[in-house]
């Protein structure tokens, strides 16, 4: 219900499937979904994106659900922790850190794309921004972010470390700290992060649009 006040959106059904055979005693699998509308002449799809454009991350609050194949493994083979054991990097348990909430953006976007131009937004999700990205991009522009312009939660490096995961595979796999991005032009950017940061929201300038010649990355990261 929460999440739902946080994303403005209605829960208008549901329903228990009851399947004694295939889940174990006090074992539970929710899931669910959501349907947006949207006129199609206001969709942003990365189109008008350009040159010069400034991109902004908003903070993540750590793995926000993606990459757990590879942290099931890390943690609990590799290292052979149990839920209940505390991550001293995170000060709190592996149960605390692997169930902690996604951010939900939705009124932060809303209210940035009410008064300022934002030709370009992505969630970074499963992929992380090499292919996330890239979904928003013209072919001709390139995403060249900072890796030191914003805060990294502690999980990450933790993970990167035992999992001796290489650079470029961290930013493939998860968000490392950044889980949504707007791309808006320079004059905006300003106002912008003066506006989220009066939200409560911590947001970063992270990267520029550059332009791209055929045979270089759609999205560097120095």
């Amino acid at each position: 219900a929460e999440g739902c006040r946080q994303a403005k959106c209605s829960l208008i059904g549901g329903e228990t499937a009851e399947m004694p055979d295939f889940y174990g005693e006090n074992e539970y699998d929710l899931a669910g979904f959501a349907v947006g509308i949207v006129e199609k002449d206001s969709i942003i799809d990365g189109s008008e994106i350009s040159v010069g454009d400034q991109i902004i991350g908003l903070a993540s609050n750590g793995l926000h659900s993606n990459g757990y194949s590879l942290v099931r493994r890390i943690i609990f083979q590799e290292l052979g922790l149990s839920p209940d054991d505390v991550i001293p990097e995170c000060g709190c348990s592996v149960a605390t850190e692997l169930l902690r909430p996604t951010h939900i953006y939705t009124e932060a976007v809303q209210v940035v794309t009410r008064d300022f131009s934002v030709p370009g937004m992505a969630h970074i999700t499963g992929g992380g921004f090499y292919d996330n990205l890239p979904r928003i991009l013209p072919s001709a522009c390139q995403a060249r972010l900072r890796k030191d312009s914003w805060e990294v939660p502690s999980i990450f490096p933790f993970l990167q470390e035992h999992g001796k995961i290489s650079e470029h595979e961290m930013y493939r796999v998860f968000n490392n700290g950044i889980g949504f991005t707007l791309v808006v032009p320079d004059r905006d950017l300003k106002g912008a992060l003066e506006l989220l940061d009066g939200m409560g929201v911590k947001a970063y300038h992270i990267g520029t649009i550059h332009g791209r010649e055929e045979n270089e990355p759609t999205v560097v990261i120095e």
